[in-house]
């Protein structure tokens, strides 16, 4: 195997992730403390709700994922 580094931008890489799993921990997992994991997963699919229903995202045109995903679903069926 070969190190090939990347640089910022060039490709992108998992950066999209990686800030998403900061959002996620700023807005969740470091304000609050969870008794089991059970509290854990109702408050992860709270917290993806709330993410995909009304969290607007600049990069996507300041429209949410779920309206990004049916911008994009449509333009595949006009295809």
């Amino acid at each position: 195997m070969v190190s090939s580094p990347s640089f910022v931008r060039q490709p992108e890489c998992n950066g999209c992730v990686e800030r998403f799993i900061r959002t996620l921990k700023e807005q969740l997992l470091w304000v609050r403390v969870f008794q089991n994991v059970e509290e854990l997963r109702c408050a992860l699919a709270e917290f993806r709700e709330r993410y995909n229903q009304r969290w607007i995202v600049q990069r996507r045109g300041y429209l949410t994922p779920a309206q990004a995903r049916q911008q994009l679903l449509a333009l595949g069926a006009a295809a």
